[in-house]
């Protein structure tokens, strides 16, 4: 279920991504559900294994590197969608960020909609 939600908020990310950078063009809704799923699937199984072999890079760039491996990610979701269309890597790594926000805020409203942390989740218990 977590993954669902994930790819659903990844998937706005596209959205909003087509409507802020110049450059990304998704054909329908069925295509910008797919990018979602299959950017969620990248992330999981293929980004974890990419962030370790560039890893001296990513220390010699101060971590700037990891923009453009996130940038490179969202731009191999065009080689298996026909569907979604990004022109050139700086829109990727522009479409990367705009993905990796709109996550961030769907997943603190979520958070919040869900009630917070419970007791038991807590690091210390209160007396």
């Amino acid at each position: 279920m977590q993954f669902l939600i994930r790819a659903l908020s990844a998937a706005l990310g596209f959205y909003v991504a087509t409507r802020l950078v110049h450059g990304i063009y998704v054909d329908g809704l069925g295509s910008l559900l797919l990018a979602g799923l299959l950017l969620g699937l990248l992330n999981a199984l293929v980004r974890p294994f990419l962030v370790l072999i560039t890893l001296p890079l990513s220390i010699l760039t101060l971590g700037l590197f990891l923009f453009v491996l996130n940038g490179l990610i969202v731009w191999s979701v065009t080689i298996f969608l026909h569907g979604v269309h990004i022109v050139g890597l700086f829109p990727a790594i522009l479409t990367a960020v705009t993905i990796s926000l709109v996550s961030w805020l769907a997943n603190g409203i979520l958070g919040a909609l869900d009630g917070g942390p419970r007791r038991q989740d807590l690091p210390w218990r209160p007396r």
